[in-house]
């Protein structure tokens, strides 16, 4: 296998507004843009041409990661019109595929970090004569998601949508996000519409008697549409318990980018990302949380499990916990910020103005 498909955008929308002048996709996860890791893993799994199929915020791809060449891959990029869901996304960059008829393709969403093992996958795939073959995992509560249950050889049998019951709850295995087509297959999805490949390519697959094959690979999963979980994956980046190639630095507590300024008593654990030109003052404590570039957290403050943005400022003996802070916001000193609570770009918090804490 030495082609792929990136399927980029869609959800990256619930950060825009907070993070203006760094969209979604390119904010630094542990240090690089996002697609950074999922580029550099696939590459490192034998892939070598990748078509980014795009539409949210297509325009910031191209110029950052250009042909590929710095990667070791080919790039090429394909923008969608109108918004044409995951399978109709697949078919609408069908023409930029090289592979054979039988031939497997890889196809990854970009809101997904997973420690998934590509081979695994490619090999299950080829070994088990697949028409398709999913990635699939196991979660605690599949409520959520819609349900992959399969046979004792890993056949999927059906696609169940998000359970209502606990009686329809008769798998732990979700879909996630990455599969391996024939390519043959690819040029049945409709073109020029609208396709869902959870909703209709699989089911009608299924439906046809085609062979769709599950891989159970329960490794590091996580879904990046929320900021929360975005801070969370730059985290576990960072910590080393989601792999990646492109991390640039050892592993560890912290990752401190160069230009940044951080105090010698600043305290900074949990993964803790401080972007470039980054400024952490005296005594600050910043844990599990992602400083982007320019940002400043002033004397004392703490900060856990946030984003901040870039340019922005948190004020001296403030606390912010599980919140973002956008770009260019300035709260300032004494302020305590929790709970999810978001700060608009640009926003101005003046000092002592906000308190979350209980009287009890």
């Amino acid at each position: 296998m030495t082609e792929a498909i990136l399927l980029v955008g869609g959800k990256g929308t619930r950060l825009r507004p907070l993070t203006v002048n760094t969209p979604k996709p390119m904010v630094h996860a542990a240090g690089v843009p996002f697609l950074t890791h999922q580029l550099a893993r696939a590459r490192a799994a034998g892939v070598e041409h990748i078509v980014l199929a795009t539409s949210y915020l297509a325009e910031v791809f191209e110029p950052h990661f250009g042909d590929g060449s710095a990667l070791g891959l080919h790039l090429e990029y394909v923008t969608e019109e109108e918004p044409l869901g995951t399978g109709g996304a697949i078919r609408n960059v069908a023409s930029r595929l090289h592979s054979g008829p039988d031939d497997p393709v890889l196809i990854f969403n970009g809101d997904i970090l997973t420690g998934l093992d590509i081979r695994a996958l490619v090999a299950t795939h080829e070994s088990s004569g697949a028409d398709v073959s999913l990635h699939l995992t196991r979660v605690e509560d599949p409520r959520a998601f819609g349900l992959v249950p399969t046979d004792p050889t890993g056949r999927v049998t059906a696609f169940l949508e998000k359970p209502q019951t606990p009686e329809e709850i008769v798998t732990d295995q979700i879909n996630a996000g990455a599969y391996v087509f024939r390519r043959s297959v690819i040029d049945t999805i409709p073109a020029g519409r609208p396709v869902s490949v959870e909703r209709e390519t699989f089911p009608d697959l299924l439906a046809a008697g085609a062979h769709l094959q599950g891989m159970v690979d329960s490794t590091y999963w996580l879904d990046l549409g929320t900021p929360q979980a975005f801070v969370r994956g730059s985290a576990d980046l960072v910590q080393g318990r989601a792999p990646s190639p492109a991390v640039p630095g050892r592993c560890g507590d912290r990752l401190v980018l160069p230009t940044a300024t951080v105090a010698p008593d600043a305290k900074l654990t949990g993964g803790t990302v401080v972007g470039e030109g980054a400024t952490i003052e005296a005594g600050a404590r910043v844990s599990g949380s992602t400083i982007l570039t320019g940002a400043t957290i002033e004397a004392g403050a703490v900060i856990t499990d946030s984003l901040i943005g870039a340019g922005a400022r948190v004020g001296a003996r403030t606390t912010v916990t599980g919140a973002v802070i956008g770009d260019g916001a300035h709260v300032g000193a004494d302020n305590e910020l929790r709970d999810g609570v978001r700060v608009w770009c640009d926003a101005i918090l003046p000092n002592r103005s906000l308190r979350f804490s209980s009287d009890q």
